[in-house]
């Protein structure tokens, strides 16, 4: 299973997992980027509710990014709050399931020394795993890289936003991709004056911003291949069909609907992706009695 990012719009994709986490469809394989590394580590460990607690319940007492966070932290994204606070108090973290669960779960940084997608995965050390965590939600601009191993890494979504090829590689050719934007959507190239700051803010990571500067033509060349794999029956997808918020939505009432939109479309696709899962069961089975 395939989780996009995309900031708040993350909030679909945790109103969906709650959804088959209900119906306990559990697969064996997870990639999540940005935001959809926060859902993920949360689907392993079968915690449902706690990534709409921490995005969404959490806004009623807590400011997560915003003008008094860049004042209090200088930076826009509040992270000591999201990936130390919360995880380890104020809403709490099953490492326990997280690890103990047949579930393998990789989430996607971008290192900033060579501007390529790293997919990391971790189950000895729970500070680590949320230092990763941390570093793959961590958007350019607005926060801190975060050192993996020495590394400096950002956002995974720079360099791998939609990470199916990854999954194929690791021999998953049959995919459930949970995307945060409408069939339909591509993303703008950057504009001359953003790569130019992106040169003057990132000018010790030239391979950083190249990666920045591909990042729109890489996702379209992958929701490209996504249709095509759609049209050969290779994935499942699940996106929203109501109108998306935006990556920083404030707007609480609007953040509760587009997550009870996510869970109200997992719902409404169940039969269909019930009868995808069963169809690749057969699939393998027959696979298993050639050999």
């Amino acid at each position: 299973m395939i989780l996009e990012g995309g900031g708040q719009r993350g909030i679909f994709t945790s109103g969906v997992l709650d959804y088959l986490m209900e119906k306990k469809v559990q697969v064996p394989y997870v990639l999540g980027v940005s935001a959809g590394a926060c859902n993920a580590v949360d689907y392993v460990s079968n915690q449902i509710l706690r990534t709409k607690e921490c995005m969404l319940d959490a806004q009623l007492d807590n400011e997560l990014y915003g003008i008094r966070t860049m004042v209090e932290t200088k930076h826009f994204m509040n992270m000591d709050l999201i990936f130390d606070e919360f995880p380890n108090h104020l809403y709490p973290f099953d490492y326990e399931a997280y690890v103990k669960s047949p579930t393998r779960c990789l989430l996607v940084t971008t290192n900033c020394l060579n501007g390529k997608a790293e997919y990391l995965e971790e189950y000895r050390s729970r500070e680590k795993m949320m230092q990763i965590c941390r570093a793959s939600s961590s958007l350019p601009f607005g926060a801190p890289m975060v050192k993996i191993d020495g590394v400096p890494m950002l956002d995974g979504g720079i360099a791998d936003s939609i990470p199916v090829r990854k999954a194929i590689a690791d021999g998953f050719d049959h995919n459930i991709v949970i995307l945060t934007r409408h069939k339909g959507y591509y993303k703008e190239e950057r504009t001359d004056a953003t790569i130019r700051i992106a040169k003057l803010y990132y000018h010790r990571y030239p391979m950083l911003v190249k990666a920045l500067s591909q990042r729109a033509h890489v996702y379209n060349r992958t929701l490209d291949l996504l249709d095509r794999l759609e049209q050969k029956g290779m994935v499942f997808v699940i996106r929203p069909t109501a109108p998306c918020v935006s990556r920083t939505e404030r707007d609480l009432e609007k953040l509760e609907d587009f997550y009870w939109h996510g869970y109200e479309e997992a719902k409404r696709l169940y039969p269909q992706l019930h009868a995808w899962l069963e169809q690749r069961e057969e699939c393998v089975s027959r696979k298993r009695l050639l050999r």
